[in-house]
């Protein structure tokens, strides 16, 4: 199994009146780094490590900081907030700017890579029908097949060969 990490921007919010208060700019306004509904996705696998390319100058530094630690804890397969959200692969944490914070949800993604000899988009389209498959996503660059999968739906190995035929990897 392998893990990714969704980010996705869920809300911004503005107090005018702390920024009225406190700010050499009480006119600050909204964050201007992120924008609601922006998807950031962090993997490491293979030659891939996003997590620190994108960590780099990518992420405002606050941000970077309240979030970063539930990123790699994703990326490791990890539970990132057992016992305190509905769902213990997710969380919803927010930048530490008082008077501008950024909302995020963080997610963990379990996939599976799927080496097959031929005909990859193909056999991507089918691996979409099982179930506990949330999506196939053939990787032409990379030459091999992301699928994706409910958490609570773990597909083994044998079910994804049964549908691909000629697979010569799963990691």
């Amino acid at each position: 199994m392998q893990y990714k990490c969704k980010l996705t921007v869920i809300d911004k919010k503005v107090f005018d009146d702390l920024q009225e208060k406190y700010l050499e700019d009480p006119k600050s306004g909204a964050c201007p780094f992120y924008e609601v509904g922006a998807e950031y996705i962090f993997e490491r696998y293979g030659d891939e490590d996003t997590f620190w390319t994108q960590g780099k100058g990518a992420h405002c530094s606050e941000a970077w900081d309240c979030f970063s630690r539930y990123v790699y804890t994703a990326l490791q397969g990890g539970s990132i907030m057992r016992g305190w959200t509905n769902d213990e692969h997710m969380m919803i944490a927010c930048c530490n700017d008082g008077t501008r914070p950024v909302i995020f949800r963080i997610e963990r993604l379990d996939y599976k890579v799927v080496y097959v000899e031929s005909d990859a988009e193909k056999i991507a389209y089918k691996l979409k029908t099982l179930d506990g498959v949330t999506d196939a996503i053939y990787r032409p660059d990379k030459n091999f097949i992301e699928v994706f999968m409910d958490r609570n739906n773990e597909v083994s190995d044998e079910k994804i060969i049964s549908v691909a035929g000629k697979v010569t990897r799963i990691d």
